[in-house]
């Protein structure tokens, strides 16, 4: 069994990179690792958010995968090719999802002079948003990013609260000089998280 879309992750053995990828092919890695030296310190981190993942790697790997599925909701199929579902006719899924929205009088009478009725609008309005905040957004994501792995890996280490003044002042020059010391996988995975220029 494989995981079509898995989260992506990088797993460490004490101070040393042991795996990056797919959440999956981590947790078989880490089972590795533990089953040779049940001593290992194995911490397995988010690429996107640099918070640790608690994997459960008890079983074989198809319950694994089962597991990572139930608990993180990607899909998982069977090697063979999965069979397309037959098009219906009308209109395509559009992926729209209904929630309740409680807003005050004030607003449902502005939505409603509105054209094109208030979901529209509301879209509208929600992408707009996005558009303006989405750098600043994805600057701050980054650096939180960075900042989990950091604090969890690097808290001990020389250099460490200057690199996170430096991370979070966007000066990765000094970040870089505050942390020469590090060992080297810590060090470039955290530069990893905290540049998007570096990230895939």
């Amino acid at each position: 069994m494989t995981l079509t879309r898995s989260k992506s992750c990088t797993a460490f053995n004490g101070q040393e990179l042991l795996f990056s990828g797919a959440l999956l092919e981590a947790a078989l890695a880490v089972k590795t690792t533990l089953e040779t030296d049940a001593t290992s310190a194995v911490l397995v981190f988010d690429d996107e958010t640099g918070r640790i993942i608690d994997l459960d790697i008890r079983g074989s790997e198809q319950e694994i995968a089962a597991r990572l599925t139930s608990q993180y909701g990607v899909a998982s199929v069977a090697k063979e090719e999965a069979q397309p579902e037959p098009r219906g006719r009308g209109r395509p899924k559009l992926g729209v999802v209904s929630r309740e929205v409680t807003l005050l009088p004030r607003h449902w009478e502005w939505l409603a002079k509105q054209p094109g009725g208030a979901s529209a609008v509301l879209r509208k309005l929600v992408d707009e948003a996005r558009r303006h905040a989405g750098p600043r957004d994805a600057q701050r994501a980054t650096q939180e990013a960075a900042y989990q792995f950091m604090h969890t890996m690097a808290g001990d280490l020389e250099g460490y609260e200057e690199a996170i003044r430096a991370l979070f002042a966007g000066d990765q020059e000094k970040m870089q000089q505050q942390m020469r010391s590090w060992p080297e996988d810590i060090r470039h995975y955290a530069l990893q998280l905290a540049s998007r220029e570096l990230r895939s």
